[in-house]
């Protein structure tokens, strides 16, 4: 997981105005949200060659003007997986750098009455011409919990997982709930169990697709396991020298793992 600020290479700007030249930086998103690199595996200097969709600048990265750029192509890039994989930095400012993606390629036409919006001249957001509606980026918050029992840690098989054996309980937060009881529903809808003493850990922007991971960990209350058979087909406790580890350290839901063997006896 990546936990440094994304603030210290990156400053926030916008506008659809400004063109790019070789110095600076090109996020190239094909339609499967896949950044292009070269055979070299870098980031291209120029956009030459590709059939653009739409490209815009998003701020300044590492001293550079940075832009997002999407593409109308078949070709197979790379997913974000593997980016974070090849490059740690890279992956954290497309992370960001996707999502606005995600949001003009999503609301250049307004979702009430169709019209063509145009970009606000102070905020990142599309405004609509026609009926005033404003359009802004938009995220999922999301919730993940660890949950502790004595010396066991409780996870689960997920039924929408075909590479992790076991995982943390999640979900997302419901219209009209707070964060926390969105934390104590999705327990107790998924595995059946009462939690307490629910502690908030930290944060991370999780671009798959859309979400806001909001991290907790907590202790057992009271209750039987008992799945809920859809989401959750299996749940048991597990001793720190029995986890079954993910293969990347690209989530917090990682990181929670990893914090609960460092603080058990």
């Amino acid at each position: 997981m990546i936990e440094k600020s994304l603030y210290e290479n990156y400053q926030i700007s916008f506008d659809d105005s400004v063109t790019p030249n070789s110095d600076d930086y090109l996020l190239i998103f094909n339609n499967e949200r896949e950044l292009y690199l070269d055979k070299n595996k870098k980031l291209p200097k120029s956009l030459e060659g590709f059939d653009i969709d739409f490209c815009f600048y998003i701020g300044e990265y590492k001293g550079k003007k940075l832009f997002v750029a999407n593409v109308n192509t078949a070709e197979s890039f790379y997913n974000l997986f593997d980016v974070y994989q090849l490059n740690h930095d890279l992956y954290h400012i497309a992370g960001k750098a996707v999502l606005v993606r995600d949001w003009y390629a999503s609301h250049r036409f307004c979702g009430r009455c169709g019209a063509e919006t145009v970009l606000d001249e102070k905020d990142m957001m599309l405004k609509c011409p026609s009926c005033g509606q404003n359009h802004y980026p938009r995220i999922a918050p999301a919730i993940i919990v660890a949950i502790r029992k004595d010396d066991e840690l409780l996870m689960a098989q997920h039924s929408y997982h075909d590479t992790i054996r076991y995982a943390l309980i999640a979900g997302f937060v419901e219209p009209g709930e707070s964060i926390e009881e969105a934390v104590h529903r999705e327990v107790e809808e998924e595995v059946g169990i009462k939690i307490k003493n629910l502690e908030y850990m930290k944060s991370q922007s999780w671009p798959f697709p859309n979400s806001l991971m909001l991290a907790f960990r907590a202790e057992y209350e009271s209750g039987d396991i008992k799945v809920d058979g859809d989401e959750i087909v299996k749940a048991k406790w597990f001793k720190k020298d029995e986890i079954i580890r993910y293969e990347t350290d690209i989530s917090i839901s990682d990181w929670l793992v990893q914090n609960f063997i460092d603080t058990t006896d």
